[in-house]
Order: C-alpha cells, then structure tokens, then sequence
C-alpha cells in the first residue's frame, strides 16, 4: 500500500525536477541570446559612426587629392556595401574590405604634407582610430557571448531542449579573414 502512494509522488517530484531543470535552462539560453543581440547591437552603433565619419574624411582628402578619385571612390563603395551587409558574415566580409580601402586612403595620404598636416584631417583619423578600437572591443565582447551561447547549445542535454524550443547558432563576427591572420606578412626591401 505504502509503494502505491509513492510511486506517484516519485513520479511527481522527477517531472517537477525536470520541469524547474528546463525552465532554468531556457531561461539562461534566452538571457545569453538577449545579451548577444545586445552586443551585436553595439557593435552595430559603431559601425554606423564609422560610416558616418568616412564621407567626411574622403571629402577632406578629395580636397587635397582631386586626381587620385579611384582610390576615393572605392573608399565610398566598400561603405556602401558595408551598410547594406545583412548578416554577421556579410558584415565581417564587408568590413575587410572597407578597412583595406581605408588603409589604401590613409597611404595616399602620407603623399600629401599638407593633407598630413590638415587639423581636420588629423581629427577625422583619430575619431576613426577610436572608433576602430570601440569596434574590436565590442567584437571581442559579442564572440565571447556568442560562444557562451553557442556552447550552451551545443552541450548535452542541452541540445535536445535547445532543438525543442528552436534555438540556433550565431555566427561569430570576424574582421579579418582567419587565412589572412595566419599569413607572415611579406617584406620587401628594394
């Protein structure tokens, strides 16, 4: 008799356990996937200040460097393309290219003196030195939770309740191609 009452409350209290186990790991799952949204988020914002200043440094250069309008207008386009990436890898993608053509845009500028020694010139490329550093920072935050996130998803028993409630991978936001990092820079004296 006493083996009859217990089984239900056995039974009970295991799917009790299993219900409090799932709704905290939901939870977690959706606190994580908040804060990589967040973080993209951020990441975003300094994005859009970065593309709000290079129209003002390509105009300060223009002035200084009317014949060099090829270089200048691949600065404008690698913005263009930049904004309109819609998904992290895009957006990585997108980026390198941007800042390769940004790199290409501060070398023409060391042909220049006066361009070199321009206030304004100097102010926009420090802005966007800063802002630079703002970008990595954010993107080495956004990867942790995107780890975080992904991990947790990955683990078992984990997957089966983030498979439940469909829940996917983010991507990671890479700046630079991981083949390209792993590359020695090449050097040549002539």
């Amino acid at each position: 008799m006493l083996l009859y009452t217990l089984v239900p409350l056995v039974l009970v209290g295991i799917a009790v356990l299993l219900f409090v186990w799932a709704a905290r790991l939901y939870n977690v799952m959706i606190q994580l996937k908040v804060r990589a949204e967040n973080a993209w988020s951020d990441i975003d914002v300094q994005l859009k200040r970065r593309y709000d200043l290079i129209p003002n440094l390509v105009a300060t250069v223009e002035g200084y460097a009317k014949h060099e309008r090829t270089t200048l207008q691949s600065v404008v386009d690698a913005r263009a393309k930049a904004m309109g990436a819609t998904n992290v890898a895009q957006k990585g993608e997108a980026e390198n290219f941007l800042s390769g053509t940004l790199k290409s845009l501060f070398a023409l500028a060391e042909n220049y003196p006066q361009l070199k020694a321009n206030e304004n010139f100097l102010k926009l490329q420090g802005d966007l030195s800063e802002i630079e550093g703002v970008i990595q920072e954010a993107r080495r935050y956004y990867n942790a939770v995107v780890r975080d996130f992904n991990t947790k998803l990955a683990v078992f028993p984990n997957n089966i309740l983030a498979a439940l409630f469909n829940f996917k991978n983010r991507d990671f936001f890479q700046l630079e191609a991981p083949e390209a990092e792993r590359k020695a820079p090449e050097v040549k004296f002539s």
